[in-house]
């Protein structure tokens, strides 16, 4: 039924968007038309991010075109677009977003089909392209521990570890009423294991919180011993403090981040062409490296370092949809109550 509705509405776009891009199946004419538009503006929320920056100067290096960037919070990417959309002012040409995200903004009629993409050929399950959404990398998450206030005997190695009563008033989490790591586990843990779950783990009296990269570094500094909803990226940037991070034995939740060309874009074939820029494996190994789930096959045999190998190689434990999304996001608020903690 997704698929069906993906379908229907990328043909709406296709008619109401009519981008001047060559797709007559040579990609030369791709690459062609793509240096002649020059440029392609693209939206995210990995603001510094020097994996990204990697890849950007690679893809300009090597064809001439200018990468231009908006970055900004997830929700504040989402409203720009759906202002840009409804107005018929368009800017970018192109997102990095979360597949829920992009499901529903096609939905909405605000991305258009992207065309013939090579390097979707090398892409590994179960990653998979629509019509409108290009895989581009994974999120997995886990679990992070103060390596200084817990022993590696008492880690928790499965995710009904966290409900063992030594942890009751000592777990820091995101917060699953918002978007975010807190709302994937939930998600994810409440179809794999049922509502009680999360009701127990309710009984631990977590303290949730709306700020992950904040979290993360309370738990370095020992405020926590415990936060159940670290995402393996976010961790990457604290290297070298007191941290652990553990990857579950029964699997990682995952966000699928997808490109995306919006409706309107002024340089559909520049968007093409970095898209599958991305999707070569020189350029997912710089997201590899810093903890993010490469979608193409050839990435992980350039993996060296054993932490990063580890973490990258945790089972699917699943992800959420865009059709459900707001039900779990509900039931997280019925549990924990409306109000923000």
């Amino acid at each position: 039924m997704q698929r069906r509705l993906f379908a229907v509405c990328a043909a709406l776009a296709l008619s109401l968007s009519n981008p001047a891009a060559a797709d007559n199946g040579n990609w030369n004419d791709v690459v062609t038309a793509a240096k002649k538009e020059g440029r392609v503006l693209i939206y995210h929320s990995l603001a510094g991010a020097s994996y990204l920056a990697a890849v950007i100067k690679s893809f300009e290096a090597k064809y001439g075109i200018t990468v231009d960037q908006v970055s900004g919070r997830a929700s504040e990417i989402m409203e720009r677009i759906r202002v840009e959309q409804s107005t018929g002012h368009f800017g970018a040409d192109f997102e990095f977003h979360s597949d829920a995200t992009t499901g529903r903004q096609a939905a909405a009629g605000y991305i258009q089909p992207i065309g013939t993409i090579p390097n979707i050929a090398n892409l590994r399950a179960p990653f998979a392209a629509t019509e409108i959404g290009i895989p581009a990398w994974g999120q997995f998450q886990g679990m992070l521990v103060n390596s200084t206030l817990v022993k590696p005997e008492d880690e928790p190695k499965t995710w009904h570890d966290i409900l063992e009563p030594k942890w009751t008033n000592k777990i820091l989490m995101d917060d699953p009423r918002a978007l975010g790591p807190g709302a994937t586990l939930f998600f994810t843990a409440t179809k794999k294991f049922g509502p009680e779950f999360f009701e127990k783990l309710k009984r631990q009296n977590p303290v949730l919180s709306r700020d992950t990269r904040v979290d993360t570094r309370r738990v370095a500094q020992g405020e926590y011993p415990l936060l159940p909803t670290q995402s393996f990226a976010t961790a990457s940037e604290f290297k070298g403090l007191p941290i652990k991070v553990i990857a579950p034995e029964d699997g990682c939740p995952y966000t699928l981040i997808r490109a995306a060309m919006l409706r309107g874009a002024k340089h559909p074939n520049a968007t093409r062409l970095f898209i599958n820029h991305f999707l070569e494996p020189d350029s997912q190994i710089h997201f590899a490296e810093a903890w993010w789930t490469p979608v193409v096959d050839g990435v992980m045999d350039k993996v060296t370092d054993p932490v990063t190998k580890r973490l990258l190689s945790c089972s699917i434990f699943g992800a959420t949809n865009a059709a459900e999304q707001q039900k779990y996001l509900d039931m997280a608020s019925e549990l924990f109550g409306r109000g923000e903690n």
